[in-house]
């Protein structure tokens, strides 16, 4: 079976409530391979309408391949189809003090950053100089929202693209950012948050894959996810 006639039946079944595993293994993840999907992986956006998602569709459009977020319309989109454990590769550009997010074992409603597993920040590294707004260091890009921060300082300038590739096993997720490693935590042993708002949705096992509109003009294309058993 093709690819592409794969993943059909994949959103075929996840619409009726199936949450459908495949076996794979994680490969290195420091580079995107253009708009062909790298072994193994199965593409999420064709890059000229929105199949496959749900959510306040009318937030974005697909322009030039890529997912752009409309100026002033935040909402989450998301696969119809649910995940467990998964890589997922894609590349992002932003705008000055862009602001946006991966929701991760998304339930389909609810605030990302907390009814899911997690919500893995996609901010602009010079947010707060955009913006004026200060932010803490579990809001910066790359971090798991409100619970574990990531390392910052390797992302590209504004106007270009950035490479990522996120892994999710179990209560663990990993970012890798333009080839470096920002993030690797468990969050299971997360007992301090931003704020002292917990996380009640951290411990979710399974979920759909979004992404956290704020407003912001931001893109994304060539995403890519590999199912893990």
């Amino acid at each position: 079976m093709s690819v592409s006639a794969f993943y059909r039946s994949f959103v075929a079944l996840a619409a009726v409530g199936v949450t459908v595993l495949v076996a794979g293994c994680v490969t290195d993840g420091s580079k995107i391979h253009g708009s062909n999907p790298p072994p193994g992986f199965i593409s999420l956006f064709n890059g000229k309408d929105f199949s496959g998602w749900a959510g306040p569709l009318d937030c974005c459009r697909a322009t030039n391949s890529a997912m752009v977020w409309q100026p002033n319309k935040g909402g989450t989109i998301f696969t119809q189809a649910e995940f467990t454990n998964f890589v997922v590769r894609l590349e992002f550009k932003l705008p000055p003090g862009g602001n946006n997010g991966l929701a991760i074992r998304y339930p389909g409603s609810g605030d990302t950053a907390y009814v899911g597993m997690c919500e893995c920040q996609v901010l602009d590294e010079h947010y707060e100089q955009a913006t004026g707004n200060k932010i803490d260091p579990r809001q910066a890009h790359g971090s798991a929202y409100g619970m574990v921060a990531a390392r910052r300082g390797f992302q590209r300038p504004i106007g270009e693209w950035n490479f990522e590739e996120v892994t999710v096993v179990g209560s663990t997720i990993k970012v890798v950012l333009n080839g470096t490693k920002i993030l690797d935590a468990d969050l299971s042993t997360v007992t301090e948050f931003l704020d002292g708002k917990k996380h009640p949705g951290k411990a979710r096992a399974s979920g759909h894959l979004g992404f956290a509109g704020h407003n912001d003009p931001v893109m994304f294309k060539n995403i890519f996810i590999k199912p893990l058993n």
